[in-house]
């Protein structure tokens, strides 16, 4: 991030057309690089139970128009997609571009729930499983897991609660990676009390959702780095990210790439 060098500014959890997300990954990647600000983003799609009623129920009011969630059938579609955008992102904005899926389980008792999402995601993980199944299986395909707005928000939302992770914290905790402090507008300070590794994320949705709270990374800008930097949670800072004022402009040119290609930004497995 220009100013906040050697930082890199960081959204780990971002939705698009492909669950419920407002934009194309092309228009996230196109929105979040017209900034010249952000370094890192990860496209986090959600993966639904297959008797998700608030799915079913938005299938419904949107005449059958979005499926809310990627299915097993369209995963291998998703993440080429991902791919795609994120060779133009590294090229035309140097901004790496990782792939990824929020684990999605929304049922009728909150205190079931979990999001978790898994970045560097290769392979297809079912939501109709238990909460350790799931984490098990993101590191079972060396992916990394993030506990997803795990605690009660001070801002008043309609949302479904998804507490399971941290309400069993002493039994899960070995197995999730990172865990959200920060998500959007709220900050769930419970988890770096705990000494958790922690990141903020936008949880983006809509354009507006670029404003928000965003993580602070000292690394080098691969994903083997910055998957270090998460785990290490030494070189980390949250960040409000807010609009620029009326006279200041946000930035549109394009940022020369800092890595020699997205293959050697992701480790070497950016091909399908």
């Amino acid at each position: 991030m220009p100013g906040f060098e050697p930082f890199l500014l960081c959204d780990f959890h971002v939705h698009t057309r492909w669950s419920d997300g407002q934009l194309t990954v092309r228009e996230v990647v196109d929105l979040y690089g017209r900034t010249g600000h952000f370094d890192v983003i990860a496209i986090t799609d959600h993966i639904l139970m297959k008797k998700d009623l608030l799915a079913r129920a938005g299938k419904v009011l949107t005449l059958g128009q979005r499926a809310f969630g990627v299915t097993e059938e369209r995963f291998a579609d998703y993440l080429a997609d991902v791919r795609q955008e994120a060779e133009r992102a590294m090229r035309e904005y140097g901004m790496l571009v990782v792939p990824g899926a929020e684990v999605t389980q929304n049922r009728l008792r909150g205190a079931k729930n979990s999001h978790i999402i898994a970045l560097d995601v290769r392979e297809y993980i079912s939501a109709d499983q238990r909460a350790d199944e799931i984490l098990r299986a993101i590191r079972a395909q060396g992916a990394l897991s993030i506990a997803c707005h795990p605690h009660h928000r001070t801002t008043r939302r309609i949302e479904v609660s998804t507490c399971y992770l941290w309400d069993n914290r002493s039994e899960l905790s070995d197995l999730v990676d990172v865990w959200e402090a920060g998500n959007r507008d709220d900050l769930f300070s419970v988890t770096s009390l705990k000494h958790y590794p922690y990141v903020a994320n936008s949880d983006f949705h809509k354009p507006k959702h670029l404003y928000s709270w965003k993580t602070l990374l000292r690394c080098d800008l691969n994903w083997p780095a910055v998957r270090r930097a998460l785990v290490d949670n030494v070189d980390v800072a949250l960040i409000l990210y807010r609009q620029p004022r009326e006279h200041e402009q946000p930035a549109t040119a394009s940022r020369p790439a800092r890595a020699p290609s997205l293959d050697a930004a992701l480790g070497g497995h950016a091909t399908t």
